[in-house]
């Protein structure tokens, strides 16, 4: 955009004198700065930019190397998910960016914090290399909590010295999600360090801060922080606004927050609000959509369509500085997304820099995937599992559950009553509508193991008849593992240690359904379509063994060992009370 004749040649070409090289007629343009429809617009395109947008009649005899009749569909500007982990898909970036490409994504920002917990500056080295060059733009934010609590036991450790050479890459534009809030209002001197070289290479900060108002927001705000996906409730919604915060309306596969968080979206604020996905499974993109799904939901349930898809495009790149990104407009990367209507969302062709990536329901270009390093490939060393470690003592008979929430990624911690057996241990299978969960490190062979009590994961009054396994536990990705039968817990386990990381069902002591995910225990290098069908199989052998509907088995259940979140959670090393910020008892002791 800096060469004379560059310029030159795109000046010509929106008056006509010269040709373009795509000439897009009989839109209807989503105007995403007035947030008007623009009806019959022309749409030119040269050097992978838009050139100009004028009524049909007013370019009528311009002429274009191709020319593509849109007969009254609508053209968006190419859909942005403000905060993603790839690796929540389980799919390897290119495999990712095929599958959202479809769905009209041509942007997102990509946090690894994932494979940075499982393989440290590796990890993030290969999300780079691996992203680089694809067709939807995979920009990257730097994991600043690995671990993301002093008490992990994760895979690496990455302090502000191991992340500051890599903001010499131009797509590196954030902090990732700074979830250590204590750390931050204690003035962690590494820590404030990472926020202080992301200022200085004119980066945002990710916030993660549910809760957080008062004087503790306005100090956790004041050292840089940008935005946060986490919050829910209204009146601190509007807290966080009015602090400068951008708000990410997360619709992801475990939580769902649009539904909560629309209704504080006004025609004042709404420039402050971003969405994104966050965490979301191959199958929900493949059954259900990308972005282009929330801006579904989020016209049925009322937002006008021009606010919707601002919030899907110009905001984010507002939000993150994407110059010339986000728009349908001269000047801006000619990124777009074809639409039969502004209710379904339903995609008919994308462009990528002007080049079509997706049309007549099939991706256009070649995304080979990138080498797996060796290391990634044997990244799980657990220690064999024994009965001993799901021993769970409550000799009060009290025991503090971790309740789960539908649809919610938070937790409530309750004090139930429950039964035990002759040795005064927790016994799921005398405790319908309770299970046992348990985490065993993976990473060093430490051989640690800890366990709680899980509410709402099976249905009410029923038992699991079965166990669910996975590697993927945010977020140091050791082995979670949820089930009513020691048993079944223990062979799922050995079974995702045996696939060196993935997904395992075992009933009755039977491996049932699986998925192995060999990159780092987290990702797999298989097409999104096969990944969505084992995980199709996976989840309907869930449901058989009384998950609760409510509940997604796999992405819930991964979350339940994440201490960043309130308020109770399971760890490698016992029960963990993010209120506090501390460790405590399963067994809650005689009533007073």
């Amino acid at each position: 955009m800096n060469d004379v004749k560059v310029l030159r040649s795109m000046v010509e070409m929106a008056q006509g004198k010269q040709a373009c090289d795509l000439k897009l007629i009989h839109a209807h343009v989503v105007d995403v700065f007035g947030r008007e429809v623009l009806q019959n617009r022309t749409v030119l395109i040269g050097q992978g930019r838009i050139v100009a947008v004028l009524p049909d009649e007013a370019c009528a005899g311009f002429a274009a190397a191709r020319t593509v009749d849109c007969a009254g569909r609508y053209l968006l500007p190419g859909l942005m998910d403000a905060h993603v982990h790839i690796e929540s898909t389980m799919l390897t970036p290119a495999s990712f960016a095929r599958a959202v490409l479809a769905c009209g994504t041509t942007r997102v920002v990509a946090d690894p914090h994932e494979i940075a917990n499982v393989a440290g500056r590796d990890g993030i080295t290969y999300m780079l290399k691996a992203s680089a060059g694809l067709p939807c733009h995979i920009h990257i934010a730097l994991p600043s909590c690995v671990p993301c609590t002093p008490f992990e036991d994760a895979g690496a450790v990455l302090d502000e010295a191991a992340l500051r050479p890599f903001y010499a890459d131009e797509r590196v534009c954030s902090l990732g999600e700074v979830m250590n809030v204590p750390g931050i209002l204690g003035c962690d001197d590494d820590l404030l360090a990472k926020v202080a070289a992301a200022r200085a290479a004119g980066c945002m900060v990710d916030g993660h801060c549910p809760g957080l108002t008062g004087a503790g927001l306005q100090a956790y705000v004041v050292c840089g922080m940008g935005n946060d996906h986490e919050e829910e409730d209204p009146a601190v919604l509007q807290e966080h606004i009015a602090s400068g915060l951008y708000v990410f309306v997360r619709e992801g596969a475990a939580a769902k927050s649009l539904s909560r968080v629309l209704p504080c979206v006004t025609a004042n604020n709404a420039h402050r609000f971003c969405l994104c996905t966050d965490d979301l499974h191959a199958e929900d993109i493949l059954k259900s959509g990308h972005i282009n799904a929330i801006l579904r939901k989020a016209v049925s349930l009322g937002l006008d369509a021009p606010t919707a898809v601002a919030m899907a495009t110009i905001n984010t790149a507002t939000c993150f500085g994407f110059a010339g990104c986000g728009a349908v407009a001269a000047g801006c990367v000619a990124d777009l997304v074809l639409v039969h209507d502004l209710t379904d969302f339903a995609v008919h062709t994308v462009w990528s820099e002007g080049k079509e990536v997706f049309a007549d329901g099939c991706v256009h270009c070649e995304m080979a995937p990138y080498p797996v390093p060796e290391n990634f490939a044997h990244s799980v060393h657990v220690q064999e599992p024994s009965p001993a470690d799901l021993k769970l003592a409550v000799p009060s008979k009290r025991a503090r559950v971790i309740s789960m929430l539908p649809r919610n990624l938070c937790t409530r911690a309750c004090i139930r009553d429950v039964a035990v057996d002759a040795e005064g241990n927790f016994d799921a299978a005398q405790n319908p509508g309770l299970c046992k969960i348990a985490v065993f490190e993976r990473h060093k062979g430490l051989g640690l193991a800890g366990c709680g009590i899980l509410e709402n994961y099976a249905l009410p009054g029923k038992l699991l008849g079965g166990a669910l396994a996975t590697s993927i536990s945010h977020d140091s990705h050791n082995i979670v593992a949820a089930g009513s039968s020691d048993a079944d817990m223990l062979a799922a386990v050995r079974q995702v240690a045996a696939m060196n990381g993935g997904i395992a069902i075992v009933q009755h002591g039977v491996c049932t359904a699986s998925l192995p995910l060999p990159v780092a225990g987290l990702m797999s290098n298989a097409p999104a379509e096969e990944i969505a069908r084992t995980l199709a199989a996976i989840e309907e052998a869930a449901r058989n063994f009384a998950v609760s509907p409510d509940i997604d088995p796999v992405m819930s259940l991964s979350f339940m060992a994440l201490c960043v979140i309130p308020e109770l959670r399971v760890h490698t090393r016992g029960l963990f009370d993010v209120t506090t910020f501390s460790f405590t008892s399963v067994d809650a002791g005689p009533e007073a």
